[in-house]
């Protein structure tokens, strides 16, 4: 009963079927929506939070110490990053080119923070940026009755 219309791989339906898997598992594979996901987002961060602060490791390979800047306004902490393009390798032929050039950043809200007390470390290619939690304030809590 299943077989009411029998064809071969050779049969322009079956073939048909093929090419549409085809468009659906290219449309949905992993990389498909790569460049547009890159756009602004071309660093890898973890943010973390422990007892009394939040805990920012940001990955910046082959960015310059002085080529970082970070900003916290309005409860939101920005990271900015610059890697500029190497003008001498200009005319080389590359084959494939991934790493990106430009200025790349980052922001995330975050608050409840010291803001004089932020501390911002750059080693090996790694921005450990420290954010202290402000002092639990005793908070009023005001009791509304029911009527």
């Amino acid at each position: 009963m299943f077989n009411l219309v029998p064809f071969g791989k050779n049969h322009p339906l079956e073939k048909r079927e093929d090419f549409f898997n085809q468009v659906f598992d290219n449309f949905f594979r992993e990389d498909f929506f790569a460049p547009l996901t890159k756009i602004g987002n071309d660093f890898r961060v973890d943010l973390k939070e422990v007892d009394d602060s939040y805990l920012i490791e940001a990955d910046l390979p082959g960015i310059k110490k002085q080529d970082i800047a970070l900003q916290y306004a309005n409860n939101y902490l920005t990271i900015i990053a610059k890697r500029n393009y190497n003008e001498e390798n200009k005319q080389d032929n590359y084959l494939r080119r991934e790493r990106r050039y430009g200025e790349f950043q980052r922001s995330f809200y975050i608050g409840n923070v010291q803001e004089d007390r932020i501390d911002a470390e750059f080693k090996d290619g790694v921005l450990i940026i420290t954010l202290p939690k402000k002092d639990k304030a005793v908070q009023n809590v005001n009791t509304i009755p029911i009527r």
